[in-house]
């Protein structure tokens, strides 16, 4: 059955993201979606003045953008958890205060939505980085969408919309997710619950990338790090571990090292990071959950 939204309540979670979420704000306001939106900020703790500045913000009418303080617990879930509270829309769109829309965005998502519980959008990783950062991660088309292999699809948190119904039903994100794994969790539940899920590739959205190596071996660590749960909480139903994935990755790092010249790796050192960085969080997910995801 098709519907449409009565209003569309976008959420960013933002922690001292004063310096940065001009561009994303500047970004919703050019929207081309002609529908009713408001915009929900949950301030994660900030210590940089966010919350002052929003409050007085040039787009703030336009937007009709509200900032509300969601310190208690730091992590993403708890800052979207508090803005979604406050929001009023019966449409639930996520995005991240660093990265930028396309102008399409926001009406590709509320199209997939017509006829779906919950959509991920699609990211791309050019236009905001430079070109060395951007090598450092390759992109998935944006047809593809999000998926561990033998289980079902899931929505990137930066990028995605949930009929609030669907999200109600379903469970608020869950906050004990701190660094990752929390936006997969959400989009199984939604589906395990009875919701349907679709994929927009035309709900676009520019991706801010980690600029330093360390960063980006954190961010790839702390990936890691969440996938060994999520195996823990949704082995029982169904989602299965490959046996194999370990030995075949552990090899390939090895000959595809960034020592060796990359047209015999064919990996930037970026990349490399990002495969190792997230096998050395399985490990460390492993034994902290005590059961074996690798």
């Amino acid at each position: 059955m098709s519907r449409m939204p009565e209003l569309v309540s976008v959420v960013i979670p933002a922690y001292n993201a004063r310096d940065v979420i001009d561009l994303q704000l500047e970004a919703l306001a050019a929207q081309d979606y002609a529908g009713a939106t408001e915009v929900v900020v949950g301030d994660n703790g900030s210590s940089d003045g966010l919350q002052e500045y929003l409050d007085t913000h040039a787009l703030r009418e336009r937007l009709s953008l509200r900032c509300v303080p969601a310190p208690e617990v730091q992590g993403a879930s708890h800052a979207r958890n508090v803005a979604v509270a406050a929001a009023q829309g019966d449409l639930l769109a996520f995005c991240d205060a660093d990265d930028r829309a396309h102008p399409g965005w926001l009406s590709a998502l509320v199209e997939a939505a017509s006829q779906y519980d919950m959509v991920s959008g699609a990211l791309e990783n050019t236009s905001l980085n430079s070109p060395d950062v951007a090598d450092r991660m390759v992109m998935q088309p944006p047809e593809q969408g999000f998926a561990f292999p033998g289980f079902l699809p899931f929505a990137n948190g930066g990028t995605c919309a949930v009929w609030r119904s669907a999200f109600d039903q379903a469970g608020a994100w869950d906050e004990s997710f701190t660094g990752a794994g929390e936006d997969v969790d959400l989009s199984w539940r939604v589906q395990l619950s009875g919701g349907t899920f679709g994929h927009a590739p035309r709900a676009l959205m520019a991706y801010r990338m980690r600029c330093t190596y360390r960063e980006l071996w954190n961010q790839s660590m702390t990936y890691g790090e969440a996938d060994p749960r999520l195996f823990k909480q949704y082995r029982s139903r169904g989602y299965a571990r490959n046996l194999l994935a370990f030995p075949v990755v552990f090899t390939l790092l090895l000959l595809r090292n960034p020592l060796l010249p990359r047209r015999v790796t064919r990996l930037s050192r970026g990349q490399w990071l990002i495969y190792a960085g997230r096998m050395v969080g399985r490990v460390r997910g492993s034994i902290r959950c005590r059961v074996y995801f690798l």
